[in-house]
């Protein structure tokens, strides 16, 4: 497989997040609660990749093995509590900029753990992709109110989602991607049941009212992404992962507008026009590294 053909793998991963705030809206417009919104995703979305798991390549993976991978998919069940309850709080156009500070944070782990800082290429995508999540949450002609407690849940759910995208770019990379993505799935639902038990499901009507909503969420939020960034991201890197990443926002205004029928204004979609610029300036730096390499490659051959 090429290189371009892993980050667009990457990149579809982050667009099934940009379908989450949508789905989530319209779950809490019927009157459905953190627990049963969050729980219901976890629960249906590990169902659905275990089954696909069940079908496809497996390996024998050794106790620390299995516990290292779930362990790696805890920062994802907190991303979704974080977020959510951050849009309890906060407008969302302000909640999901808090969030896409894990753009910068990436990077920022990639250098940390890897020693890999970014280069100037990568330093001007970054700041032209948070400048357009400015634009695209309609920063700059709304008004906005600020909370504090919902700042802080918002901006532990990009630490989150920073720390979920690096670890399954790096941790168990010999297990197959599906395989993997189950265990990722097991350890998000553990963190998600422990922090919001689910005595939702006792109650039946809850539950089948609830099914439409959880199982677009399970699949778009718990089965595809893990899935995705476990192919990809090992071949993209943390820091070209997170850029990447940045397609969540554009999906999210795209869709309330023609789904949620919010009115979204020329300047959102000025910003939406910038982040997808921002990501096409951050892929160029790996596209044309991996040109001069290959280049390299054929003038010393014989």
């Amino acid at each position: 497989m090429k290189k371009w053909h892993y980050a667009l793998i990457v990149l579809a991963g982050g667009c099934c997040y940009g379908i989450l705030s949508t789905f989530v809206k319209l779950a809490y417009s019927v009157g459905f609660s953190l627990t049963e919104v969050v729980g219901g995703q976890f629960i249906i979305g590990t169902i659905c990749i275990s089954l696909l798991a069940l079908f496809s390549k497996r390996i024998r993976l050794t106790v620390r093995e299995k516990l290292l991978i779930a362990t790696a998919g805890v920062p994802m069940g907190l991303t979704g509590i974080f977020y959510y309850q951050s849009l309890q709080s906060l407008d969302a156009s302000l909640a999901i900029i808090f969030l896409f500070q894990f753009i910068w944070i990436g990077s920022f782990l990639e250098w940390l753990m890897e020693n890999k800082g970014p280069s100037n290429q990568k330093l001007l995508s970054i700041f032209i992709l948070l400048l357009g999540s400015i634009c695209a949450a309609g920063l700059l002609t709304r008004e906005i109110s600020f909370n504090a407690v919902g700042a802080g849940w918002g901006l532990g759910a990009a630490l989150m989602f920073a720390v979920f995208i690096y670890c399954s770019g790096t941790v168990c990379r010999h297990v197959p991607p599906i395989q993997k993505s189950a265990w990722l799935a097991y350890g998000g639902l553990v963190i998600v049941m422990l922090i919001l038990p689910p005595i939702f499901l006792v109650e039946q009507l809850v539950i089948v009212e609830l099914v439409p909503y959880v199982f677009v969420l399970g699949l778009f939020g718990v089965a595809l992404p893990p899935l995705l960034f476990s192919i990809g991201m090992p071949h993209v890197g943390a820091g070209l992962g997170t850029i990447l990443s940045a397609s969540e926002l554009p999906v999210a205004i795209i869709l309330s507008a023609f789904v949620l029928r919010e009115s979204v204004d020329y300047m959102q979609w000025t910003g939406v026009l910038m982040i997808l610029i921002g990501i096409a300036i951050g892929n160029k730096t790996r596209s044309e590294k991996n040109h001069h390499s290959r280049k390299g490659e054929s003038d010393v051959g014989f």
